[in-house]
C-alpha cells in the first residue's frame, strides 16, 4: 500500500502546514524576549478563548487533566464527596475526581448520543439518595457521603442534554463541571433559555483539553478552565501556580500546572481558524452520512441530537464484529481508533468501587461495538469514499452479522 493511498486516522501535518510561518514567529518571539512562562501570549489567548466560549473568564493550564482537577478543587470538591459522571469517557474525567479525594459515581449513558442520560441521573439522585433540606445536602444512602457535583462529558464533539441536568443540579444544590475536552465550539439549544449555548458556558465551570489531536490542539500539552465565576477563576489561577497570587506568597498548597507562553501563542493562532475547521468537520460528517446510505442500516451512524450542533471531534460508528472491521480497514491502509474500549467502571484502577460487569449495560454494549473513523478538517471526499467503500464491503460480506 503506497503512502498516497493510505487514509490516516488524523492528519495534523496537513492542518499545520499553512500555519508554519506564524508558528515560527511565536518561537522566535519567545527566544528573542525570553518570555516562556505567562506574559501577553497567555493573557491574550485566555481573553480570546473566554470570548469564544461565551464566558467571562478563562485560565490556561498545563493539560486537560489539570483543567478538570483544578476546576473540581476550586469548586470545593474534596475528601468524602461523591461526584456523578459517566464511565464512557477518558480516564482523566474520573482520575481528576479521585485526585481531589472525592469518589466518582458512574451513571449509564443515552444510547443514541453516548452522553450522560438525564433520566438515569434523576433516578440515582431521587432513588438512591436523601436530601437534607436543613443543610442543603444530598446524601447517598448506601455510603452516607455527600453528593457534591455532576460532571457531564460532552463526548465526541456533542454536548450532553444540559437543561434537565442543570435543573436537577439546581434542585439538589449540586455543582456542575462540564468536561468539554472534546467539544471546542459545540453548541446546545436550551429550551429553557430559548437560545444556543456554547459548551463550557453552562455549568459552574468547564475543563478543556488542548492535546494535539483535539479540534483546538496545542503542539504539546495544554488545557483551560472557563467559568463565569470570578472567585473560581482566581482560585484556579492560584492552584496552577503553586498556590500563589503573587510570587513567593502562597495562600494554599498548589500545583505546577501553567500553560506555557509558546503553546498559548500557537493556540491563539489556531483559534482564529477553528470555526472554519469546525464547518469542514461538519461537512465531512454529512458526506459520511450520505455515503453510508449504501450500508443498508448495518452500520449505526453518529446521532446528532436536535438540540445540538456537533463539532465532530470524532466520527464514531457502531458495528458488530468491530475488531474484524478495523482489521479489514487497516489492511486497506485506513486508520481507525476506539474511544473507549474498556469502560472506566470495569478498569482495574476502579475495581475498588465495586461495579460488576452488567452494572452499566448501555455503556458496556456501546463499548463493544464502537469504532472511530478518520475525521479531520482536510479529509477529502475521495478519502471518505475509500473508507466507506471498505466498510460497506465488510458488512455486505456478512462479516458484521
Amino acid at each position: 500500500m503506497s503512502i498516497s493511498n493510505k487514509v490516516p486516522f488524523l492528519d495534523l501535518v496537513s492542518l499545520h502546514a499553512p500555519l508554519r510561518e506564524e508558528f515560527f514567529d511565536v518561537f522566535r518571539a519567545a527566544i528573542d524576549t525570553g518570555g516562556f512562562i505567562g506574559g501577553p501570549n497567555v493573557q491574550g489567548f485566555e481573553e480570546d478563548f473566554a470570548h469564544f466560549c461565551d464566558t467571562a473568564h478563562c485560565v490556561g493550564v498545563g493539560s486537560g487533566t489539570d483543567a478538570l482537577r483544578f476546576a473540581y478543587l476550586a469548586a470545593g470538591i474534596g475528601e468524602g464527596d461523591l461526584v456523578v459522571t459517566v464511565s464512557h469517557t477518558f480516564i482523566a474525567t474520573a482520575e481528576a475526581i479521585s485526585q481531589t479525594g472525592a469518589r466518582p459515581v458512574f451513571i449509564d449513558i443515552d444510547e443514541a448520543t453516548c452522553n450522560l442520560d438525564p433520566a438515569l441521573l434523576r433516578q440515582y439522585l431521587e432513588s438512591e439518595c436523601d436530601y437534607d433540606a436543613a443543610n442543603c445536602r444530598l446524601v447517598e444512602r448506601k455510603s452516607g457521603l455527600r453528593v457534591a457535583a455532576v460532571v457531564p462529558v460532552h463526548l465526541y464533539g456533542q454536548t450532553a442534554d444540559m437543561d434537565p441536568i442543570l435543573d436537577l443540579a439546581a434542585q439538589f444544590h449540586l455543582t456542575v463541571i462540564e468536561d468539554a475536552s472534546q467539544a471546542h465550539g459545540a453548541e446546545y439549544y436550551s429550551k429553557k433559555e430559548n437560545r444556543w449555548r456554547r459548551a463550557g458556558s453552562m455549568g459552574h465551570a468547564a475543563g478543556f483539553s488542548f492535546y494535539p489531536g483535539k479540534n483546538l490542539g496545542a503542539l504539546g500539552e495544554g488545557g483551560a478552565v472557563v467559568t463565569n465565576d470570578p472567585g473560581l477563576a482566581q482560585s484556579v489561577r492560584r492552584l496552577r501556580d503553586h498556590g500563589q497570587s503573587r510570587k513567593y506568597h502562597h495562600e494554599v498548597e498548589g500545583y505546577n500546572g501553567r500553560l506555557d507562553a509558546i503553546q498559548a501563542g500557537l493556540l491563539q493562532i489556531k483559534l482564529r481558524h477553528l470555526t472554519e475547521w469546525t464547518e469542514q468537520r461538519r461537512a465531512a460528517a454529512a458526506r459520511y452520512n450520505e455515503l453510508f446510505s449504501e450500508a443498508d442500516g448495518k452500520i449505526t451512524l453518529p446521532h446528532e441530537a436536535h438540540w445540538a450542533k456537533h463539532v465532530y471531534h470524532l466520527y464514531v460508528v457502531r458495528v458488530p464484529n468491530r475488531d474484524e472491521l478495523m482489521h479489514q480497514l487497516g489492511e486497506a491502509g485506513i486508520g481507525t481508533g476506539i474511544h473507549y474500549p474498556v469502560p472506566l467502571h470495569l478498569q482495574q484502577a476502579y475495581r475498588h468501587l465495586g461495579y460488576a460487569p452488567g452494572s452499566l449495560p448501555v455503556t458496556e454494549r456501546v463499548a463493544a461495538e464502537i469504532v472511530s473513523l478518520p475525521m479531520f478538517p482536510q479529509l477529502t471526499p475521495e478519502q471518505q469514499g475509500r473508507v466507506v467503500s471498505e466498510a460497506v464491503r465488510f458488512v455486505a460480506s456478512g462479516a458484521a452479522a
